[in-house]
């Protein structure tokens, strides 16, 4: 058994903004496993919003080497809880332990991943792709430069709708809007009436996580579905957020890998809730790792590679919002030379 680590510097083709921040480059850990001659890949993107780098990651996997060596024939959820009580504060390193877990456990399987789990490629959603923000001059020439069907437009000023209202006159696409935690109750219930009439699905976090009056008063009153983000981390944030959310958006790296996103949502989908799964900035790797769960979906955001410079992999395909999978075993992924 061989743990080998790749570090990457993702460079970004636009410098990407969101409310807390801007960022040219991305931080990246790839993690390749090696056992009786089959690779398995798994990657977690380094982001210090969440006090994450890649030589932490590398660290907090190199503590359960031996655990994992020991128990590989093992399936990927029985060494994700083998692993849990060692990487608890470590979720994004327990992200790429368990994508290249699965990946190589497929591959062993001789099957691709999705259809090891008994899904099907039918009725796949859509992803978005990201508009950050920035000046509305700039927006639109995105939008111009890369015609989609859905975007995922990022905002958080004193101007939102009247960006909306720009970005509508030059695009018929489906908009998702995602301020990160930066409105109030009253903008977000205000928003959302002239939001509904200007072609956009619903709102992404627009509140602060910790503003449970607001979010229970926008959860009655908006005129457009809220998904949460922030708000959900982990499994057990799946059922705090039922009474204030009418769905939630999953990231891989946040909750520790595809073995508890399955988890969060079957939990979701008892409760009758809408559920997405989203990206970080990060390439084909990660993606493919969330491809495998599209089947379960109702919407996806895995646009990372599309704002890359170069892509570090191949894997799945996007074009126009369509996922295509690689006719390879595991999650599909190759690194590139």
């Amino acid at each position: 058994m061989e743990f080998k680590y790749h570090s990457y510097n993702l460079e970004l083709k636009h410098t990407f903004t969101i409310s807390y921040g801007s960022r040219d480059f991305q931080p990246s850990l790839i993690l390749e496993l090696i056992h009786d001659d089959f690779h398995g890949f798994g990657e977690a993107a380094a982001t210090s919003y969440y006090g994450v780098s890649v030589e932490k990651m590398i660290d907090s996997i190199n503590s359960v080497e031996k655990i994992v060596s020991e128990n590989i024939d093992k399936t990927p959820e029985e060494i994700w809880e083998i692993c849990r009580p060692y990487l608890s504060a470590s979720s994004f390193a327990h992200c790429a332990l368990d994508i290249a877990l699965h990946d190589l456990y497929a591959r062993r399987k001789g099957q691709p991943l999705y259809k090891l789990w008994g899904l099907e490629n039918k009725d796949l959603p859509l992803t978005s792709y990201t508009i950050g923000m920035d000046s509305v001059e700039k927006m639109i020439k995105k939008i111009k430069e890369f015609p989609w069907p859905v975007y995922k437009i990022k905002l958080g000023t004193e101007n939102d709708v009247e960006i909306v209202k720009e970005l509508r006159k030059h695009t018929d696409a489906l908009f998702r809007l995602d301020a990160n935690a930066a409105w109030s109750a009253n903008q977000a219930i205000d928003y959302s009436h002239e939001l509904k009439d200007l072609g956009v699905e619903f709102l992404e976090q627009p509140l602060k996580p910790d503003d449970k009056k607001g979010m229970k008063e926008l959860y009655e009153r908006s005129a457009l579905p809220v998904i949460a983000d922030e708000s959900c981390i982990t499994e057990g944030d799946v059922e705090n957020c039922f009474p204030y959310f009418h769905g939630v958006n999953i990231k891989l790296t946040k909750c520790g890998g595809l073995t508890p996103a399955r988890r969060m949502i079957d939990k979701a989908r008892e409760l009758g809730m809408k559920v997405m799964v989203g990206c970080m900035t990060e390439s084909s790797v990660g993606v493919s790792a969330v491809a495998q769960l599209l089947p379960l979906l109702d919407y996806v955001d895995m646009d990372g590679p599309l704002l890359l410079k170069q892509d570090i992999a191949e894997g799945v395909k996007i074009e126009n919002g369509k996922i295509t999978y690689a006719n390879r075993n595991g999650t599909g992924v190759v690194l590139n030379n």
